[in-house]
């Protein structure tokens, strides 16, 4: 829509926000109308219509099978359109139109904002099913032609009121009309069921809509007169309201089709069994970060039994193993407590590989600057662990191997990302130091050193990927991981 509005007409930004906000909004006229929706804009030198967008009813046949965004039609084809635009108010004459063996009845709703007529709405209802309109039809229909006025009197949309319709109560949900006092003049069925799981045991016609939902819900003190209000309609306002073991979504639409309040609608949903699966999802995420957090302590634990039990061996090799374990357990132990504050399965790794360049970058403390370039992303736990673990394992290899004692250099890790999605995506990992470089004849798929039997495991078997260590120019080592980015199963 925003493209061809700034392309075909003159309107302006504040103009554009009020047609979404519209928009946003017209879903609801559509369903009480039984109506297709298209809005046509004037197009800048004022010879064309354009229509701009379009909106199919969830209560009745489309009279519309193709697609007319993006349609142009000169002035004079459509003659409720120009009377409409012209005269500023609805158009209703005129015989049915033929389309497709269907016949259509066309209204034109013009919009209108502080005084301007922005476009019109042209509603069109497929007449091939109508019959003698039920009582809730009438209802829907009469609400249908209040909306409408206030479309072209400019009240409705209300400002600062947009409305996110698929989390919203719609017209099929259950819909309750009031009058003036807030006193329900027809309740859908499903409107009625709705009440009926709050604890209702009458009918709701003929009752005051707000006192009887205050006394359905728990009292909740100062807040029982705003929920009196919202449900007796003075405002437009949404609401949940919980009792009886039920919870049912409540939406006001004051209804003021000549300026003057006439009643109001309200859209009700039962949202009983939505708010308990949420709340056990809740309970699931909840139990599921504590368990991580438990692990992440877990494993501190058993780094910090294998870290005394180094500091008590006579054994350098000894002590230097128990340190290297240490090093592995923290790096799982980093991912974990990483978990432990997300509500997904998935980390943020950059700040997981900035915790493990710290950390193994103890093992020689302002020798060798540990750097990191580029971004690895949102990965899911399957992947952040065992490439946790194998960044590890590369570094603390190459703080070890690459540099003789006392001699200064750098490390840097860089990562990129590749693909458009989470399943084709790839990750490639280089590692490259500026040290003495590989021993001749060195082979990195049969070196026996434990750190590279775990890297090569990790990542060709966990992580479906591939590893690589080859001499860097002009000197160094460059170790290659390529890397799916999300779990392989």
């Amino acid at each position: 829509m925003n493209d061809l509005v700034r392309q075909h007409t003159a309107l302006g930004e504040t103009d554009l926000e009020w047609l979404h906000l519209l928009v946003s909004e017209w879903q609801l006229l559509s369903d009480l109308s039984f109506a297709d929706l298209v809005l046509w804009v004037p197009t800048l030198d004022g010879t064309r219509y354009v229509s701009v967008a379009q909106m199919r009813p969830n209560t009745g046949p489309t009279s519309y099978q193709d697609d007319m965004v993006g349609h142009l039609v000169p002035r004079g084809r459509r003659p409720l359109l120009d009377a409409a635009l012209d005269e500023g108010r609805i158009v209703r004459e005129g015989d049915p139109e033929w389309r497709e063996e269907v016949p259509v009845r066309v209204e034109s709703i013009p919009v209108r904002r502080e005084g301007r007529v922005l476009g019109v709405i042209a509603r069109n209802t497929n007449l091939l099913t109508v019959r003698t309109p039920s009582r809730l039809e009438l209802t829907y229909l009469q609400s249908a032609s209040d909306l409408a006025q206030m479309i072209a009197a400019g009240a409705f949309p209300f400002p600062g009121q947009q409305v996110d319709m698929d989390a919203s109560p719609r017209v099929g949900d259950g819909l309750i009309r009031l009058d003036a006092d807030g006193v329900v003049t027809y309740a859908s069925p499903n409107a009625l069921s709705a009440y009926h799981r709050l604890g209702l045991a009458s009918d709701l016609v003929g009752q005051d809509l707000g006192a009887t939902t205050a006394e359905l819900a728990p009292s909740r003190g100062p807040v029982d007169e705003a929920l009196v209000k919202l449900a007796s309609g003075w405002a437009p306002r949404e609401t949940e309201v919980e009792g009886n073991g039920g919870v049912i979504q409540l939406r006001a639409i004051p209804l003021k089709p000549k300026g003057t309040r006439i009643g109001s609608l309200v859209l009700c949903r039962d949202v009983t069994e939505l708010r308990r699966r949420e709340r056990e999802l809740i309970t699931k995420d909840a139990t599921i970060r504590e368990i991580h957090h438990r692990v992440k302590n877990n494993l501190q634990t058993v780094a910090a039994l294998l870290r005394l039990q180094a500091r008590r061996m006579d054994s350098p090799q000894g002590r230097e193993a128990l340190n290297e374990a240490v090093r592995r357990v923290g790096s799982i132990a980093i991912v974990h407590e990483t978990l432990s504050q997300n509500l997904d399965e998935r980390v943020e790794f950059d700040e997981i590989a900035d915790r493990v360049i710290a950390m193994v970058s103890e093992i020689s403390p302002g020798r060798v600057d540990c750097r990191r370039t580029g971004r690895f992303g949102i990965l899911d736990a399957e992947v952040a662990t065992p490439l946790s673990m194998v960044l590890t394992e590369i570094l603390q290899n190459a703080l070890e191997h690459a540099f003789t004692q006392g001699e200064r250099g750098t490390v840097e890790v860089s990562a990129l990302r590749s693909g458009t999605g989470r399943k084709d995506g790839r990750l490639l990992i280089t590692v490259l130091d500026d040290g003495n470089g590989l021993p001749e004849g060195f082979d990195p798929q049969r070196a026996g050193n434990l750190g590279l039997q775990i890297v090569r495991t990790l990542v060709e078997g966990e992580l479906g990927g591939t590893f690589d260590m080859v001499p860097a120019e002009p000197r160094g080592t460059k170790v290659v991981l390529d890397l799916p980015s999300s779990p392989q199963k």
